[in-house]
């Protein structure tokens, strides 16, 4: 059967944008080289004909020059369309990237509106509404807990508080009267101590090394203290 009917080819599939692309490149690199080389044949001529004198020798140089430009210019006109023809595969490439973009970025929001309406169907606002009342409710309770442990114990329930603001007043008026300009306690004032010595009838603190009196002998020199001294010699033995 093969042989009578033969056998169907596969058709081969169409040339992609980049491929297209890719190949007329290529075909304008290779018109770019002969330009060149055209382009070093003509600065040849030129340095010719300038060397060469009016006659028939350098319109010969002339006519190759001009045969050399009119192909130059037949590149460079080849070139042009090749480069068009690239541009507007550019186009055609970025056309259908962004349209591949909207696709996958359509898809992305379809399986996420999907996600978010099977996560909504689990989350109810009366659920939400209910449960921030019922942890109100919690925290009213726990503060009237607080509260009664707090509460003090064998305290009067007749104080008037306008007894209780009079008493804080005298109190701050006292505290402020017993501290002097320098911020030190009126206990801790040198009039004040001397007051307490003269009250408990005890003798001042001596400053130094107190001399005799003029008529007391060694023997009854008084030590720091106030107590009569003993003699060096019997401390000797």
């Amino acid at each position: 059967m093969k042989r009578v009917f033969g056998v169907k080819k596969e058709k081969e599939p169409p040339p992609s944008v980049g491929d297209a692309s890719e190949r007329i490149n290529k075909r304008g690199e290779t018109v770019d080289e002969k330009i060149k080389k055209l382009d070093i044949e003509l600065n040849r001529y030129k340095e010719q004909i300038k060397k060469t004198r009016p006659g028939p020798a350098q319109e010969a140089v002339k006519s190759r020059a001009m045969r050399v430009l009119k192909q130059k210019r037949m590149y460079e006109g080849q070139r042009d369309m090749l480069y068009n023809q690239t541009f507007n595969l550019d186009q055609v490439a970025f056309a259908s990237e962004g349209i591949k973009d909207a696709q996958q970025t359509m898809t992305a929001l379809k399986s996420a509106n999907k996600e978010l309406k099977g996560m909504m169907k689990t989350v109810k606002i009366q659920d939400i509404d209910n449960l921030q009342d019922e942890m109100m409710d919690l925290m009213d309770v726990s503060n009237e807990i607080q509260e009664t442990l707090g509460r003090s114990y064998n305290v009067p329930d007749d104080i008037d508080e306008e007894d209780l603001m009079g008493e804080l007043d005298a109190l701050e008026a006292d505290m402020g009267l017993e501290t002097e300009a320098d911020g030190v306690p009126s206990y801790l004032q040198p009039d004040k101590e001397s007051d307490l010595d003269a009250e408990l009838h005890l003798p001042s603190a001596p400053i130094g090394h107190a001399a005799a009196p003029a008529g007391r002998s060694n023997a009854q020199a008084e030590d720091e203290l106030g107590l009569p001294a003993v003699p060096r010699a019997s401390l000797r033995g």
